[in-house]
């Protein structure tokens, strides 16, 4: 990696985890019906894994669930068990991030175009994100959510209906929805810079 190339990757994921913990921060206060806030904070980490590989993804992830940590989304759950809250909010999110970027990769190398992979890590990364949170209340927390749900409800009803509500399908549909439009934004932008660069081709990339 040339050193321009490597600056603008630092610059570029310094940028987006900005972003997703200014969002997480942003968007606490938002819930759709479930315990816990919706999050945007998914559209940054879609776009960087794909920008800038997994490696990029994990990381933009896990500052996600750090930020969740911190911003007192997973309160109640800490208060329950510290260690299998902190777990489950790392967790989901590197994966998230990761898998959305080796989704994108594939899906790039398969189709020999960009935009499916972003659909279907716009489409993945939310489902990751919520399937690693309902397996870590599995794990961790399902006595607890028993007592919650009570005698006689399902206890798997009442994760999705009581803990997530519509978090996820307004997650997913947020995602599909900005993260194709603003990685097309970024490819405009990087290819304009490039057709101003005098050795386009070689250092415009980011």
């Amino acid at each position: 990696m040339s050193i321009r190339k490597g600056t603008l990757f630092i610059a570029g994921v310094g940028i987006l985890t900005a972003v997703v913990v200014v969002l997480q921060y942003l968007t606490a206060w938002l819930h759709a019906g479930g315990l816990f806030s919706l999050t945007f904070a998914l559209v940054p980490i879609i776009v960087g894994g794909a920008l800038y590989g997994v490696g990029a993804g994990a990381w933009l992830g896990l500052a996600f669930g750090v930020a969740v940590l911190l911003s007192g989304d997973a309160s109640l759950f800490l208060q329950i068990n510290p260690v299998g809250t902190i777990a489950t909010v790392l967790v989901k999110g590197a994966a998230a991030g990761a898998e959305a970027a080796l989704v994108y990769k594939a899906a790039s190398v398969t189709w020999k175009n960009p935009y499916p992979g972003v659909v279907l890590s716009s489409i993945l990364c939310p489902v990751t994100n919520t399937g690693v949170f309902l397996i870590g209340c599995m794990l961790f927390f399902v006595d607890t959510i028993k007592e919650w749900a009570g005698a006689g409800v399902n206890v798997g009803v009442f994760v999705v209906t009581g803990l997530i509500g519509w978090n996820f399908l307004i997650e997913l549909g947020v995602c599909l929805v900005l993260c194709p439009v603003i990685y097309r934004i970024i490819q405009i932008g990087r290819n304009y810079i490039g057709s101003r660069t005098p050795d386009s081709g070689k250092s415009a990339g980011f």
